[in-house]
């Protein structure tokens, strides 16, 4: 491939305006070409690009010793503006001149970018998996006006571009993504450029955004668009004021990068209805909870180092006895793993949706009060917790990774990277977080991927407790053979699934008209439904014992999670002290719940 950077522009505006300024301050720059003014962090701005594209090994070609090949400096002979040729037929020129029979980047050498570290090999690695062009685009700052670049509609599913709009009117489009000209072109396409210039014999006509509009909307040819989470100014298109405040602006940007570390929260979250049939297309109610959660900080670094937490990833004992304690309530499965496969995962998702990262790396280290094995989702969490770092520190916007779509890389994390069997219920509520509905219908999970996710009312709510088991063991085999039967097709199981379905139905309307009695009454049926189709042997006889214990005092309870840990509803709220006193005695952890609702400022 070979990279072409375009430095012919003439810039009028700001040429004349830095001659003309009278405070002296920009007399250094008179005559200066626009692609050799100041740029970010103090270097030209063709400095940064020559850097960028200098640092790939496929253009080693470009490099003679450490200076620009003279012989590679195309001049079209234009002087003044006048006398231009246009964008596409200098680029046309250098095609011709040098005989390239090559793909080729095209990228504009004045043009300011806020993101100094982006890896443009991702870019080559993108393109060449694409059955055509490549369009790079950002998202529209909120104060920039999309009249003023050119507009890409793109598909979210394939990537490619659908239409091209230089410069429209208002209205014209909805989307907030600009072209920016930096491209790649198939070396078989670039005789398009020759009968583009053709056909547009006016100088006027012969900008990159006219031949993309001509070339997308017109030939129909396909252009895929991948997108950097970073802005672009072009310098030739402004003037004196602009090209400071952009210039500002972006250095701050950079200045502010390696800022305060990121944190964030994820949730536990406990089942109150229909679970477990999230993962059999069934639905369910679920709320996140404050009491618990999980949380991760990111802090920019010379190399990407994850953190092991000294209690879950312990890499050093007091003995070998401890070693054997630990290893056998705890197991050898801590949160590191969940670190390093949602970074894996999230690299991955953005190479494949076409967006390009930034060279930066980070430090990763978390922390959790969650308790383990008990069914409250700590380990989705953890994955949760750690992708919002690393939306933050991207700049991924939801945009980029839809809330529904978030909850489907969260499980995918999961069950793709690490083999752990689950469903979607708990990273839906910890994406959306609060009370949240789920309909994990089947059809509608085939056509658009994900299922209808509806938060609820959080006013008013009962109080719920929790207990859970001081000393469990592994929660995962709670599911047993059900899975199994349910594929074969086994009738106990589809209707238990369909029953479940219903219950959750009922439950809603119970939450939306604060029929606490209802409800209580149903999650007592959401238990004794799950116990008929997993035996008790599956459930567990410390999850039993918990059952039969809040019966004794006439309150409702069911499973939040897998098991060993129950979730229940007291109506008599004279009792619950007396209810939590018992729980305390028989071993358990016992504690009223505090529901997490995101509308509500500074709770987290």
């Amino acid at each position: 491939m070979i990279c072409m950077l375009l430095v012919a522009g003439h810039g009028t505006i700001l040429e004349t305006q830095i001659k003309s300024d009278v405070t002296g301050l920009y007399a250094h720059l008179t005559g200066v070409p626009k692609a050799l003014l100041p740029g970010v962090g103090g270097k030209k701005i063709l400095d940064f690009w020559w850097e960028t594209v200098n640092t790939y090994k496929h253009y080693e070609r470009w490099a003679t010793a450490n200076d620009f090949p003279v012989e590679n400096v195309v001049n079209d002979g234009s002087t003044t503006l006048d006398d231009r040729l246009g964008a596409v037929a200098d680029l046309e020129l250098a095609i011709r001149s040098r005989q390239l029979q090559d793909d080729i980047m095209v990228i504009a050498g004045d043009m300011l970018c806020a993101d100094q570290n982006f890896d443009i090999a991702q870019v080559i690695r993108f393109f060449r998996s694409k059955p055509g062009e490549l369009a790079i685009y950002y998202e529209l700052e909120s104060g920039e006006k999309s009249y003023t670049r050119g507009i890409v509609e793109v598909c979210p599913n394939t990537h490619r571009v659908m239409r091209f709009f230089e410069k429209p009117q208002e209205g014209v489009t909805a989307s907030r993504l600009a072209s920016v000209v930096f491209y790649c072109l198939r070396k078989e396409s670039l005789l398009y450029i020759s009968e583009f210039l053709i056909q547009h014999p006016d100088v006027n006509d012969r900008t990159f955004g006219k031949f993309w509009e001509w070339l997308i909307n017109e030939e129909k040819i396909p252009v895929y668009g991948m997108k950097l989470p970073t802005g672009f100014q072009l310098i030739g298109q402004v003037g004196l004021s602009d090209y400071t405040k952009w210039l500002a602006h972006y250095s701050s940007k950079q200045q502010l990068s390696p800022s305060k570390p990121i944190t964030c929260r994820s949730f536990a979250r406990v089942g109150l209805m229909g679970n477990p049939s999230d993962g059999f297309n069934g639905k369910t109610i679920a709320m996140s909870i404050a009491n618990f959660w999980a949380e991760v900080t990111l802090m920019e670094s010379q190399t990407l180092v994850l953190l092991p937490h000294p209690l879950n990833d312990p890499t050093e004992f007091g003995s070998l006895q401890d070693l054997f304690r630990i290893s056998r309530k705890e197991g050898y499965l801590g949160g590191l793993r969940l670190l390093q496969a949602t970074c894996k995962k999230f690299y991955q998702f953005c190479s494949e949706q076409g967006i390009a990262l930034s060279k930066q790396n980070f430090t990763l280290k978390y922390d959790t009060n969650i308790p383990r094995q008990v069914g409250l989702a700590g380990s989705s969490a953890i994955v949760s917790a750690t992708l919002k770092c690393l939306m933050k520190f991207y700049n991924i916007t939801d945009n980029d990774l839809p809330k529904p779509i978030r909850a489907n890389f969260i499980l995918n994390v999961e069950t793709d990277e690490l083999f752990i069997t689950a469903g979607l219920q708990d990273r839906v509520v910890q994406v959306y977080e609060g009370l949240v509905y789920m309909d994990f219908n089947k059809q509608l999970i085939d056509e658009r991927g994900y299922g209808e996710y509806v938060p609820l009312d959080m006013s008013d709510l009962p109080l719920f407790w929790l207990a859970y088991l001081g000393n469990p063991s592994d929660s995962g085999r709670i599911h047993s053979n059900v899975r199994q039967r349910w594929l074969n097709g086994e009738s106990t199981v589809v209707e238990a699934m369909k029953s479940f379905a219903e219950l959750t139905d009922q439950a809603r309307a119970a939450f939306q008209c604060k029929d606490w009695p209802r409800l209580a009454q149903l999650m007592d049926e959401n238990f004794e439904l799950r116990r008929s189709v997993y035996s008790d042997d599956c459930l567990g006889p410390g999850s039993l014992k918990m059952v039969q214990l809040a019966r004794q005092f006439g309150s409702a309870v069911k499973l939040p999670g897998s098991g060993g840990a129950v979730v229940g509803l007291c109506m008599d709220t004279e009792r619950l002290v007396e209810m939590k006193r018992a729980f305390q005695e028989a071993g358990c952890v016992f504690c009223f719940i505090v529901p997490y609702d995101p509308s509500v400022q500074g709770q987290n």
